[in-house]
């Protein structure tokens, strides 16, 4: 009963979201439209988040007819202290969004109403150890874009239809809703956009599924973790996994990850509070990684997960400095700079914890070129670093249809040798992509089964020496190891040539009966 009322909630969710789309379809570009409705939807969060805390502490008092949102602005003010310590942010109850949304139609001034509330928001944050979550969080919807409309009018006609879909969507209590709701459409949005968002979807967009498999492969055999790392984390849907899987309070000292793109890393932030992650719980950064970490002082990470840019260009080489930094010295040699992908490789297990996994996501190329390359994968096998390559279905990610591969990575391995999983038959056919069942028994289950029990399953999995694996020139590509099912009907060559002598027989009887027939009809007078 529990599981129908969350689906029937969540498909209501998705077609208000679709309806304030189709509201707004042609005035503003799918992606472009995602950041606003993710902002004026993180607006409507904060709101009600603390709205429902200081009423709660009302109510408990005795109070129980106090209303938050129907206090003055006044009355209100004696509580932005107290606010701004336990949640990072104070907003005056006229600013709410449910008085914004409630008078949004008669605001003839209505963008410069919302441009005052967000700056307002992050200036109650300022001088606080809140500012940093907070800075710049709104600066993605801009209220006077000309993408909005050409004149204040036309902007403000669409800025009610945005605050009035937001508003309409069925979301409850956000304490006590079924689904997590504001996750829920915030996630809904990524992914109704990354599939047709060209490189900016996919870039940035890990489908569900393969997040869950990420968590679950760092977590096996845990019921809780010190802290989660993703040094290109996107939009944050990999460390939330870490919430969803194992509650957010086992994850005791919390998440934290970087991501070069700005706007991507305004929305991560977003999203750490659109899933009730407290400011203090979470800290993402903005930067490149690999060549301005900002995570030294909270290294080593226990659970580290990631998704990086495929193949990207970085400094390398051209960088001295880089050789001799601790996370690539140990190797003798950086990835090349026209592909990062094993410097994201070495970054995670330089920070990843003894008793720590980090699994991440990466091309098949990075498992057998040479150079370079292979030198690095040398020292991974040589100090028995690999624990696990999976080899993945194709067509599982937004933006590439090339099968991808996860590398998981452990500094504390009881045998040296390493698992290879051959999980490329393992999805179910979704119109033009595949995708892993997360379903109990299904794709993700079966996967993660074979990765704890470690045994040899012919055509599936294959424990192997990491001494064999060097004598493959440090080849880690999973069908070097694993052999592939034949699954051609086998045919029995004997049975086949007695078939065709019998054919053949038959050939020449019928030829015989058929010159026969012939004579006779030609003997025939008429």
């Amino acid at each position: 009963m529990a599981d129908n009322r969350k689906e029937q909630e969540r498909a209501e969710l998705h077609r208000t979201i679709w309806g304030i789309a189709n509201d707004l379809r042609g005035s503003v570009d799918g992606w472009d439209f995602k950041q606003y409705v993710l902002g004026i939807l993180f607006y409507r969060y904060i709101s009600e988040n603390i709205t429902a805390y200081i009423n709660e502490g009302e109510h408990e008092a005795g109070n129980t007819a106090f209303d938050y949102a129907k206090l003055s602005d006044d009355d209100a003010k004696q509580a932005r202290e107290d606010m701004v310590a336990t949640k990072g942010f104070f907003i005056l109850p006229s600013e709410l969004f449910e008085r914004v949304c409630a008078r949004a139609d008669k605001d003839e001034n209505l963008n410069e109403t919302l441009e005052a509330v967000f700056k307002n928001i992050e200036a109650s944050a300022q001088g606080t150890p809140s500012e940093e979550n907070f800075r710049g969080l709104f600066d993605d919807i801009d209220v006077n874009s000309n993408k909005l409309g050409g004149t204040v009018a036309k902007r403000n006609e669409r800025l009610v239809k945005l605050l009035n879909g937001v508003g309409n969507m069925k979301l409850g209590d956000y304490k006590d809703n079924t689904i997590d709701a504001f996750g829920d459409a915030y996630e809904f949005l990524m992914g109704m956009y990354a599939g047709n968002a060209g490189k900016s979807g996919g870039e940035y967009y890990t489908p569900q599924e393969v997040s869950e498999l990420l968590t679950r492969l760092t977590i096996a055999g845990k019921t809780e973790v010190n802290k989660v790392y993703d040094p290109a984390c996107g939009s944050g849907s990999l460390l939330l996994k870490f919430a969803k899987i194992l509650g957010k309070e086992n994850v005791r000292n919390g998440f934290f990850g970087q991501e070069i793109n700005i706007t991507t890393y305004n929305l991560c932030r977003i999203n750490m509070f659109l899933h009730d992650i407290d400011y203090d719980k979470f800290d993402i950064g903005h930067g490149d990684t690999l060549t301005d970490p900002l995570h030294w002082d909270d290294e080593p990470f226990e659970a580290i997960v990631s998704n990086p840019p495929y193949s990207i260009k970085w400094d390398g080489d051209a960088n001295s400095l880089l050789i001799n930094d601790p996370r690539f010295s140990h190797a003798g040699v950086l990835a090349p700079k026209s592909k990062a992908d094993l410097a994201f490789i070495m970054h995670s297990l330089s920070w990843l914890a003894t008793s720590g996994t980090a699994a991440i996501v990466c091309f098949p190329g990075v498992l057998y070129r040479g150079g370079a390359e292979q030198k690095i994968r040398q020292y991974l096998i040589d100090n028995n670093f690999v624990d696990c390559v999976i080899q993945l279905p194709d067509n599982l990610f937004f933006g590439t249809s090339i099968a991808t591969c996860i590398m998981v990575l452990r500094k504390a391995k009881g045998e040296n040798s390493t698992l290879f999983i051959d999980a490329s038959r393992e999805f179910v056919k979704i119109t033009n992509s595949n995708k892993l069942t997360t379903d109990k028994g299904g794709n993700v289950d079966k996967i993660v089964a074979a990765y704890m029990e470690r045994k040899n399953i012919d055509y599936f999995t294959q424990v192997v020496p990491n001494g064999k694996i060097a004598e493959q020139g440090y080849n880690l590509s999973v069908s070097t190891y694993v052999e592939q099912e034949d699954t051609r009907e086998v045919v029995d060559i004997k049975a086949l040539n007695a078939e065709i002598d019998r054919i053949v027989a038959r050939e020449a009887v019928l030829r015989k009966e058929i010159n026969a027939i012939i004579a006779e009809i030609e003997g025939v007078e008429i």
